[in-house]
């Protein structure tokens, strides 16, 4: 136990000297104090340093998941910019999974216009008619996001296959297919 103090000790002799340089003394000037506070209790206390100790990891851990989240949203900001009207899809796939029959067939397509110009949805046609889809009116601004609701006839049992063709001015790519899947349970046998 003697070890471990003196070690400790040493360690925050080494940091204080360090901490004269600039940065250094931003990045570790908590650190010190954590460090040192360990080192306090664990003379008074060892019970109380257990939970100190926990409470340190338990930061530790929330700090890198909050970190890892930014990171996420940081990548998905950076979207490929298109010269003229553009359209990316945040899924090109909507899959219902497994739906109870004459449930809400309601779903959406999400996408965001990244080109430099405005992108004008002409026209938005379901493979059949249990597929009816919703077209946005207005033009969707650059780097602005739309949407494309999809409604399912959920009144057909077994499962399912449908496209929804969207017409735009999108530069490159004049018709996008989006698709829904799933499988629609029939009523439950009433005995």
């Amino acid at each position: 136990m003697k070890k471990l103090r003196q070690r400790i000790y040493d360690f925050l002799t080494a940091i204080r000297k360090l901490q004269k340089l600039k940065y250094f003394k931003i990045f570790l000037g908590c650190g010190f104090r954590i460090l040192h506070s360990f080192v306090y209790h664990l003379k008074k206390d060892p019970k109380k340093m257990k939970k100190i100790i926990l409470f340190a990891m338990l930061a530790v851990a929330g700090i890198t998941a909050t970190n890892a989240q930014t990171t996420k949203k940081a990548k998905a900001a950076k979207v490929a910019k298109v010269e003229g009207a553009g359209m990316l899809f945040e899924t090109e796939t909507i899959d219902y999974g497994t739906i109870a029959h004459n449930a809400d067939g309601k779903r959406e397509f999400v996408f965001v216009n990244n080109g430099t110009k405005p992108l004008i949805i002409t026209n938005t046609t379901g493979s059949c008619g249990c597929t009816v889809p919703t077209t946005p009116k207005e033009p969707i601004a650059p780097g602005a996001k739309g949407v494309i609701g999809v409604k399912y006839a959920t009144d057909r049992v077994g499962a399912f296959t449908k496209t929804v063709t969207v017409t735009s001015n999108a530069e490159g790519q004049p018709t996008k297919i989006l698709t829904i899947k799933g499988t629609v349970l029939p009523d439950p046998v009433k005995s």
